[in-house]
């Protein structure tokens, strides 16, 4: 059984590290990985112990937030997991929050009453 926590406060780089290298492989540094989940609202969807889906939340509180990624793992895609994970961000945002969406996740989001915005642009760390 899937349970959801608002705020995963257990979750920690290890962990998130492991997870989010199933679903999107990169070079985390556990570090700045412990850093960046202090600073963010982590909502998650565990299977028991283990963490199948994770969505973040970064925001100055007041005025703009955005969701920082969403990840389920592949085995747990199309069982309604990120769904839920967007349902649960709109009852624990504190602000409005604008992201952007991987190329073809578009009906995804929209699915979810999310609505088209802003065109989004990077800018690269020199």
């Amino acid at each position: 059984m899937i349970r959801y926590f608002a705020d995963d406060n257990i979750l920690n780089a290890n962990e998130f590290i492991r997870f989010a290298n199933q679903v999107w492989p990169g070079d985390y540094d556990e570090e700045k990985t412990e850093a960046a989940l202090k600073r963010t609202i982590n909502i998650t969807a565990r299977d028991g112990e283990t963490l199948v889906g994770c969505l973040r939340i970064l925001t100055d509180g007041c005025f703009f937030g955005t969701i920082t990624e969403l990840l389920v793992l592949p085995a747990y895609r199309k069982q309604g997991i990120g769904s839920r994970l967007l349902q649960m961000t709109r009852e624990h945002t504190p602000t409005m929050l604008y992201f952007g969406a991987q190329p073809g996740l578009e009906p995804f989001y929209e699915k979810n009453g999310c609505e088209r915005s802003l065109q989004s642009y990077l800018i690269k760390k020199r």
